[in-house]
């Protein structure tokens, strides 16, 4: 477990209580994954600056540390895109009708930085999305609930989703797990997720290596869809 974000937070007593309960078991991947890029819009990476000092632009933004994710995401779509694994964006984005946003009014946010077409709500340039990808808006935490996903994710034939973006212990979190419970091999890139506190981000992270998915690094992820390609470019062709 030394090579995890939460490995410095758990106490001797929690890591036996790991290893008896047999915690954190892969359940490893198929040989037809999908790409899931979740949120990652201007509204919740920020300014590439210390969380705080990039707030008042970009309350809901992440700041250095979800730049620092784009960056391994940036690297994973390079990999990704020289093998067939479909590339699949998720937007939070209201539309022009919505009276209200149920994911920022908790907090209070700005709810017109939400609304399809203002800036915020866009793509960062950096993992910009291509004629090819599919890009899925949604309003709430899963990128399953109320969006045609499922419906593609069948299309082609998935079996496998690896998962990046932000936050951890939000809308990655709820999309992992909703694909995990729709019967999908699900593995949430670790540093290719952030979140606004550290305490949210290791301990889901750590919740979702224990109970529901594998995690696998940047490279990890990379490296297993790189194999995927030449399985599929040695495979005889269907009849």
């Amino acid at each position: 477990m030394s090579t995890y974000p939460w490995d410095n937070l758990l106490t001797d007593e929690e890591r036996e209580v790991i290893r008896l309960g047999k915690y954190g078991q892969t359940r490893g991947l198929g040989h037809a994954p999908a790409v899931l890029i979740i949120d990652c819009q201007h509204n919740y990476i920020g300014a590439d600056a210390p969380i705080t000092a990039q707030q008042e632009q970009w309350p809901a933004g992440g700041g250095e540390r979800a730049w620092a994710a784009v960056r391994v995401i940036g690297e994973l779509l390079t990999h990704a895109r020289e093998t067939p694994a479909p590339v699949i964006y998720t937007r939070n984005v209201q539309k022009q009708t919505a009276r209200f946003d149920m994911v920022s009014a908790k907090a209070g946010w700005d709810h017109s930085r939400t609304l399809e077409g203002d800036p915020g709500a866009e793509i960062v340039p950096e993992l910009a999305p291509r004629a090819e990808d599919i890009v899925i808006d949604k309003a709430y935490a899963s990128a399953f609930w109320g969006t045609p996903l499922l419906t593609y994710l069948v299309q082609l034939k998935a079996d496998s989703l690896i998962v990046a973006g932000v936050s951890t212990s939000g809308c990655v979190r709820a999309t992992a797990v909703d694909g995990i419970t729709r019967g999908f091999h699900t593995a949430v890139v670790w540093d290719g997720v952030a979140d606004r506190t550290q305490l949210s981000h290791k301990a889901s992270l750590l919740d979702l290596w224990m109970k529901y998915t594998d995690l696998l690094s940047g490279k990890e992820a990379a490296g297993y869809l790189t194999e995927i390609g030449r399985e599929r470019r040695s495979a005889p062709p269907t009849p």
